[in-house]
């Protein structure tokens, strides 16, 4: 019999065993381990054991699945206005449409419960309380379209896409300098400032990205002044991991933020801040940058078509008002 429960202490193992289960969908990161989990996901400070919901069948588990919720104005702590179930894993020899659609129901409870007047399928930037590095690419990419039965499952319960997000990635070897007119230009102007190991700006980024290596470039006035763009990228590894812990050959970096001062806007900043991003990065032994972009943000997509990105998995964000 199906039955449905809150995560317990002693559940990591299986859902680890669970998730590594799943390794034929590319969706999932793998190989993932019990203290993989604690690190990502179970030991951030709001994670709360009622929103991660553990399927079973019998004895058995067969699946599970994670709600939570963003930050709010601040970035100092969770809001509870807009819930977001994060992730619905099943296991493949179960009948997958019943757990998912069961583990769904349960999410949507408790996230109802604790006030969430809109609730949203897959995770994006700030929706992005957990699985970031684990699910998706640098950052939560929704729902990705490989992942069909997460799909099926919300569109079954009233959920309407509003956003689709596409993944896109380029390797580094065989970079071109930039040497139009325009390139040549900034680069009298501007001058790129690198912080490795770069602080968290805020709360909510310490939190979800805390356990990565976050790198920044700040696009500063030859003649002084403040950023007028800023480009942040995290390693794709979290720190304390093994080499064998990470899926992706060759060394590997996830552009998480790219910002451009509105009256600096449409100028080819943000292609010369990234190129030289770029550049540094393949001197420090990067072979490859992942990013992710909403379909409707035209302009950064052009961006990173120019630089060389191709695309390579397209996910969407679904959502439902109670």
């Amino acid at each position: 019999m199906l039955t449905f429960r809150p995560f317990r202490n002693a559940d990591p193992p299986l859902l680890a065993a669970l998730w590594r289960s799943r390794a034929d969908r590319p969706c999932l990161q793998q190989p993932v381990t019990p203290e993989l989990l604690e690190q990502l996901v179970f030991a951030k400070l709001y994670f709360d054991y009622e929103g991660l919901i553990v399927a079973r069948d019998d004895a058995r588990p067969v699946g599970f699945a994670h709600a939570g919720f963003g930050p709010n104005e601040q970035l100092d702590w969770i809001s509870p206005d807009a819930g977001v179930t994060c992730l619905i894993l099943t296991a493949s020899d179960c009948d997958e449409e019943a757990v998912a659609g069961g583990l769904l129901d349960r999410c949507e409870e408790y996230l109802k419960h604790r006030g969430a007047k809109s609730l949203f399928g897959g995770g994006v930037n700030p929706m992005n309380p957990f699985y970031v590095g684990l699910y998706g690419g640098g950052d939560l990419p929704g729902v990705l379209d490989s992942d069909a039965f997460a799909r099926g499952a919300f569109e079954s319960r009233g959920y309407r896409q509003v956003e689709r997000i596409i993944l896109m990635r380029r390797d580094l070897v065989g970079l071109e300098p930039g040497v139009d007119r325009r390139q040549l230009k900034i680069r009298r102007e501007m001058a790129v400032e690198v912080v490795p190991d770069a602080h968290s700006t805020s709360w909510w980024e310490a939190c979800v990205f805390g356990e990565f290596e976050l790198t920044r470039f700040h696009l500063k006035s030859r003649f002084g002044g403040p950023a007028v763009a800023t480009a942040t990228f995290r390693g794709t590894a979290p720190g304390g991991t093994a080499p064998g812990d990470t899926a992706a050959p060759g060394r590997s970096v996830a552009l998480i933020d790219i910002a451009v001062n509105t009256e600096h806007r449409r100028g080819g900043l943000a292609r010369f801040l990234l190129h030289d991003a770029f550049r540094w990065l393949m001197r420090e032994g990067v072979l490859s940058v992942e990013l992710q972009a909403f379909e409707s943000d035209a302009a950064a997509l052009a961006v990173f078509a120019n630089l060389g990105f191709r695309q390579v998995e397209q996910g969407g964000l679904w959502r439902k008002d109670v």
